[in-house]
């Protein structure tokens, strides 16, 4: 099992505290007292708070980017693509739920890298957009409005990092197979 650095218990910490109380409200006096140490010893291994933002967003972002590229890459149906990028949302998700409501709740306070953020997420949207349409030029899909069924699978994909954690007996594959049945098939008989 890999040693987990200082800065990373310093990342998981504010993360933590971030989901808890927001970005905004949280302080490097915070993470310290939560790891047991002084502030000023943060600094020895973190620039500010404004560094831990960007890595636990941008990380998580680069991360959901390459497994996007590597779907739309692979040689399988449009159905299994869109089955696949449900299975990366709960992976990510279920491994990182803390990182997992930053990347959510408080990209809007990423200074220098919102830009490169906002490219990552719009890419990825676009991404998952070509999945759509190409789903329905191939008629695995139902000619429907991409843009609602955008908006209707990642609103739940986003949101699963308030749900992951109150579900003690997770299992990743049945969740993916059950929430892929309900996000491609609805609830109809």
């Amino acid at each position: 099992m890999k040693e987990v650095s200082r800065k990373e218990e310093i990342i998981k910490t504010a993360a933590k505290l971030f989901k808890e109380k927001g970005y905004s409200a949280v302080t490097m006096r915070d993470i310290a007292t939560a790891m047991g140490i002084k502030a000023a010893s943060l600094y020895n291994h973190i620039t500010s708070k404004q560094d831990i933002l960007k890595t636990i967003i941008i990380s998580l972002a680069e991360e959901f980017t390459q497994g996007m590229e590597n779907i739309k890459s692979s040689n399988v149906s449009s159905l299994n693509k869109l089955k696949e990028v449900i299975t990366l949302h709960i992976s990510i998700t279920s491994q990182n739920t803390y990182g997992m409501a930053s990347l959510n709740n408080d990209w809007m306070h990423l200074e220098e890298q919102l830009p490169y953020y906002l490219e990552l997420r719009s890419n990825y949207e676009n991404e998952f957009r070509t999945i759509l349409n190409e789903g329905i030029g191939n008629k695995e899909f139902a000619n429907s409005d991409v843009e609602v069924m955008l908006f209707s699978m990642l609103s739940t994909l986003r949101s699963l990092y308030i749900w992951i954690p109150k579900k003690d007996d997770l299992n990743s594959e049945e969740l993916s197979n059950s929430l892929s049945h309900i996000l491609i098939n609805g609830i109809n008989k």
